[in-house]
C-alpha cells in the first residue's frame, strides 16, 4: 500500500531511467529526492537537460553525488533519510566495459556495496536495484527465466550485475533487509540514451551518415519501451518479498517485453519512421555481444499484475516524434546546485536554484 509520507531515494536520477522513474513518482505525489555523478560517458548536458525537463518542474532535486564515494553516500542518507531506495546508478554498456573496465568496478561495485551499506545503517523498507538481461550471458534457452544459471558471463558489465544480485542477497539474509533486483531487457524511448542503437542510428540515418550493423543483423533484442519499465518498477515499489524465516526477503524479476526483435527489422521500422533509407555497414558480432534476449515475464505479472506490452512499432514512433522535436542546442551546459557539503559533490547550497 502506498503511502507518500515516505521518501524514495531514486540513485542516477539523472540517467534514462532514472529520470522517468522519479518524474512519475512525483508526478503521482511522492516524495522523492535524486542523485547522480553525471559522469561524461556520453555527454552530460543530455542529464543536466533531464534535470531541468523532467524533475525540476516537479521540484524533484538531483544531488551530485560519486556513489564510489562511501562519506558522501552516508551524507546523503543523513541528510534526506530515505525510506525506499532506487538504485537505477550504473556505469552502463557492454563493449565500453572491454575498454574502462576500472569504472565498472567503481561505479557497480563500490558503489554499489556503499549504497547496500547506507540501506542497512538507515534500516531502508525497500531496495529496488537495476540488474539487466546481461546476466545471462549466452544462454542458448529462451525465454530467459529468473530461475536460469547466470554463472556464465560473457562480459565484466555482466559480471558485475550478477554480483549486484549477490551482494543484494547477502545483505538481505544477514539483516533482513527486503531487496528486488531488476534484470531490465533493452530499454527505448525518449530521452534515451545515445550510446544506445536505437539513438545512434536515429542519429545517424537523418545525417545520411552509415549506421555499424553486426552479426548481419541477425542479433535479436527484446526491446521494452521506458514507460513499461517505469510502470513495473513502481508496482514493485511497495510489494517486496516478505520476510519468513525460510528464505531472505530478495526477489529478483525480469522486465522486458517478452518479443525480441531482430536488428535488421527494427532498422527497417526505422527506415519507415524517418522515410530514410539505412545506410548499413556490416561488421563481425563483438565480444560481450549475445545472439538474443528474450525475456520471460510470467513471475512479474503474477507479482504486481502487469507485464510490458507497448510494440516496437508504437514505442519507436514515440521515440522518432519525440527526437525530432528535441533541440540539443538549447540543451544546459551546467549541472544542477547541490545542497550537499564536501568536495566530491561542491560548495553547499542550502536553497535551490535553477541553472540558466
Amino acid at each position: 500500500m502506498r503511502t507518500f509520507q515516505d521518501t524514495i531515494l531514486v540513485t542516477g536520477a539523472a540517467g534514462f531511467v532514472g529520470s522517468a522513474v522519479a518524474a512519475r513518482l512525483a508526478r503521482i505525489g511522492a516524495h522523492v529526492v535524486g542523485c547522480d555523478n553525471f559522469n561524461d560517458y556520453y555527454p552530460r548536458a543530455l542529464k543536466y537537460d533531464r534535470v531541468h525537463s523532467l524533475l525540476d518542474p516537479h521540484g524533484v532535486p538531483c544531488e551530485t553525488v560519486e556513489l564510489s564515494d562511501a562519506h558522501a553516500v552516508s551524507e546523503l542518507f543523513r541528510l534526506y533519510r530515505p525510506t525506499h531506495v532506487l538504485h537505477l546508478a550504473a556505469q552502463a554498456g557492454v563493449r565500453y566495459s572491454l575498454q574502462n573496465p576500472s569504472a565498472y568496478i567503481q561505479s557497480n561495485l563500490v558503489g554499489f556495496a556503499n549504497v547496500l551499506e547506507a540501506c542497512r545503517q538507515r534500516r531502508v523498507q525497500h531496495l529496488l536495484y537495476a540488474s539487466s538481461s546481461s546476466v545471462y550471458g549466452a544462454n542458448t534457452e529462451v525465454p530467459f527465466a529468473e530461475a536460469d544459471n547466470t554463472d556464465q558471463p560473457v562480459s565484466l558489465y555482466a559480471a558485475t550485475k550478477k554480483s549486484n544480485e549477490l551482494m543484494a542477497y547477502c545483505y538481505s539474509q544477514l539483516y533482513r533487509m527486503p531487496a528486488t533486483g531488476l534484470r531490465f531487457f533493452t530499454v527505448y524511448g525518449p530521452w534515451g540514451r545515445p550510446d544506445m542503437a536505437y539513438f545512434s542510428f536515429t542519429e545517424k540515418m537523418l545525417h545520411g551518415e552509415p549506421i555499424p550493423v553486426y552479426a548481419e543483423g541477425l542479433l535479436q533484442r527484446d526491446f521494452t519501451y521506458i514507460d513499461d519499465i517505469v510502470e513495473g518498477v513502481i508496482r514493485l515499489l511497495y510489494k517486496p518479498q516478505p520476510d519468513v524465516v525460510s528464505a531472505a526477503p530478495h526477489k529478483i524479476f525480469n522486465i522486458g517485453n517478452h518479443h525480441p526483435v531482430r536488428v535488421r527489422d527494427f532498422i527497417a521500422v526505422l527506415e519507415d519512421l524517418l522515410d530514410v533509407e539505412a545506410r548499413i555497414e556490416y561488421l563481425p558480432m563483438q565480444p560481450g555481444d549475445v545472439p538474443a534476449t528474450f525475456a520471460d515475464c510470467g513471475a512479474l505479472r503474477d507479482w504486481v499484475g502487469f507485464a510490458p506490452s507497448t510494440s516496437l512499432e508504437d514505442g519507436l514512433a514515440r521515440f522518432t516524434a519525440w527526437y525530432r522535436a528535441w533541440q540539443p542546442s538549447q540543451m544546459r551546459s551546467l549541472p544542477p546546485i547541490s545542497v550537499l557539503a564536501g568536495p566530491a559533490m561542491g560548495p553547499r547550497h542550502r536553497t535551490r536554484q535553477h541553472v540558466n
